[in-house]
């Protein structure tokens, strides 16, 4: 049986790459959990442009980057996983879960998503876009930023990318590998790249 500290330490790790688990721990292994989650938080918000609401769980692999003006900010009973990286700004709503390695920078215009959405591991979303006049290298390329913006009960597979400019409405899918590259209308399910209609909820 190991001893205390290595099993803690592989349940810290288990919980990093799957953080639904935080919020099924039982009293005993919240007396360690709470206050190794707190001093994580706290430390992120010494050195970031963070709001972290209520009963969240970061993952302390989480990358988040939050210069002053570009906030991240992250709503009650949210977690975000080990390796994702997270670039401001970036609001989360209540009850949203990134995943694993997902990839989100907010640009100039920011991404917003709304309560209770879902990205799956290896999910990107990048709220800007260099441009591609064919003189100019793309290094030298104007960046623009529109934002993107998942309404409520949103839910991306695994390695889906969303582009800048895009909406997705409220109770949209988007499986898995899809690039979403125009609107989704409320509850409508899209795959492919481009992603396509290819059902509704």
């Amino acid at each position: 049986m190991p001893d205390s500290a290595t099993y803690q330490a592989q349940h810290k790790r288990r919980l990093s790459y799957m953080p639904w688990l935080y919020y099924r721990l039982k009293p005993k292994h919240l007396e360690w959990a709470a206050p190794w989650q707190a001093a994580i938080q706290a430390r992120l918000c010494e050195l970031e442009t963070v709001e972290i609401g209520r009963n969240v769980f970061i993952a302390p692999e989480a990358q988040l980057f939050a210069e002053p003006g570009r906030p991240i900010i992250i709503g009650d009973n949210s977690y975000i996983a080990a390796d994702a990286v997270l670039h401001g700004p970036i609001t989360l709503g209540e009850s949203v879960s990134i995943n694993h390695h997902a990839s989100l920078d907010g640009g100039r215009a920011g991404i917003h998503i709304g309560d209770h959405c879902r990205l799956a591991a290896y999910c990107s979303l990048y709220a800007f876009n260099h441009g591609l006049a064919p003189e100019r290298l793309i290094r030298e390329q104007p960046v623009s930023s529109k934002g993107i913006i998942l309404q409520s009960d949103v839910w991306l597979g695994s390695h889906t990318g969303v582009v800048d400019g895009v909406t997705m409405r409220r109770g949209a899918v988007a499986g898995m590998q899809s690039v979403v590259t125009r609107d989704v209308a409320s509850n409508t399910i899209v795959a492919g790249n481009p992603a396509q209609v290819i059902g509704q909820r």
